[in-house]
């Protein structure tokens, strides 16, 4: 009920952003309702029914991480204020972003159900009723206990996530000689964590990860038997084990090395007598590399293996459907991410304004940041699709 207040009392911005949250849950839940009617449609086939609920771990996991960055944009400065009034603390945030994070999810979770069953013929009296319905599996009997377990997934998996992301950090010590500001300043973006920047240790181990993955996917296209090949969706066709292993090696090291990578980059900016464009661009870069990074590597991730099909013919519905939401979900998070870095350094931005800083300089500043990003990032991800797409002949 205190969810639903907060859903209530939410400026559209935050409005919207759960929107797309309860959007990408639903077209999620659908996916995973056709894949079970294809079950019941197609009961002899159960292998390939679990091939492709195991493709859906895809979608599943980029509408989570969407859910986990659209809880850490929630206006916490005033639930604070009163979960604090109301005598709970900070310890009450992870469980209010739990249930916010829950609620939408359960929202497109419900709302993919209506639209499953339409689709499927059995609420009839709309337009379009029934329009999939061979796909779906019309005519077989629908196991709602197996559908409810299914749809339940993701909310319960988002809504424990949300709140292991927002769950109380232990504060670092300041030193005890530190003035008041000082100490203020120290903890000036309400993390709980000094603002010093620290560079994260993933790069070195996601670039060897993505390497290992890249020469997997290479080599691991031989001869190989018929029977243990993997089918793709969408009439790909089939692959090797290590080349799928590859693909996933590659994928966890850009997710992996995305912070770093981007860290990197702002102290690439800000080397060699930087002025004040660059050091206030290569700054704001490193810090905002926590927070960005991971998001910009899911973001390469799914753009790299977009490109590397793009070329392949013979997607079906259902996997255009999951391509378009997973390009989406990524899309998304990545912009909400970047929205986050945004807030969490308001208080700098104000404070450069009253320094005298004009507008245009600090979206130089901004332009700057995205330009030496999309140099880097967008040639790597294109030479990963190339190395990825091998496999499929292209």
């Amino acid at each position: 009920m205190f969810s639903l207040r907060v859903a209530r009392g939410s400026r559209p911005t935050v409005l919207f952003r759960r929107l797309l949250v309860a959007g990408a849950a639903a077209g999620t839940g659908f996916l995973l309702l056709a894949i079970l009617g294809y079950a019941v449609g197609h009961p002899g086939d159960s292998t390939s029914a679990l091939v492709r609920l195991g493709w859906c771990v895809i979608p599943s996991a980029v509408t989570v991480h969407l859910a986990v960055v659209v809880a850490r944009t929630e206006p916490n400065g005033r639930l604070r204020a009163g979960l604090a009034a109301a005598g709970l603390g900070q310890r009450g945030l992870p469980l209010l972003a739990a249930a916010s994070t829950a609620l939408n999810c359960v929202l497109g979770s419900a709302i993919s159900l209506v639209v499953f069953l339409h689709l499927r013929g059995d609420i009839s009296g709309s337009p379009f009723d029934g329009a999939a319905a061979g796909v779906l599996g019309a005519g077989h009997p629908l196991p709602f206990a197996a559908a409810l377990t299914l749809l339940a997934a993701v909310p319960l998996i988002a809504a424990t996530a949300a709140a292991v992301s927002l769950r109380p950090r232990q504060a670092a010590p300041v030193p005890a000689e530190a003035e008041p500001e000082e100490a203020e300043e120290a903890y000036a973006d309400g993390s709980g964590a000094p603002s010093a920047v620290r560079a994260p240790a993933g790069l070195p181990w996601g670039a060897a990860l993505t390497a290992i993955g890249l020469t997997i996917e290479v080599s691991g296209d031989g001869p190989t038997h018929p029977g243990s090949l993997i089918p793709l969706p969408g009439g790909l066709g089939a692959v090797a084990p290590a080349v799928l292993a590859g693909w996933a090696l590659t994928a966890v090291g850009m997710v992996l090395s995305g912070p770093g990578l981007t860290h990197a980059l702002g102290r690439l900016i800000a080397v060699y007598h930087p002025g004040a464009l660059r050091l206030l661009a290569g700054r704001a870069l490193q810090e905002e590399a926590h927070r960005v990074g991971r998001p910009l590597g899911v973001l390469c991730t799914v753009a790299s293996a977009a490109y590397a099909v793009a070329g392949r013919y013979g997607l079906g519905p259902l996997t255009g459907f999951a391509t378009v939401l997973v390009a989406v979900c990524a899309t998304a998070t990545a912009l909400t991410a970047t929205l986050e870095a945004k807030l969490a350094r308001r208080h700098t931005t104000a404070a450069l304004i009253q320094l005298g800083a004009s507008t245009a300089f600090l979206r130089n500043a901004a332009a700057l940041r995205a330009a030496v990003l999309l140099a880097v990032v967008v040639p790597l991800a294109w030479i990963v699709a190339k190395l990825a797409a091998l496999p499929l002949g292209m």
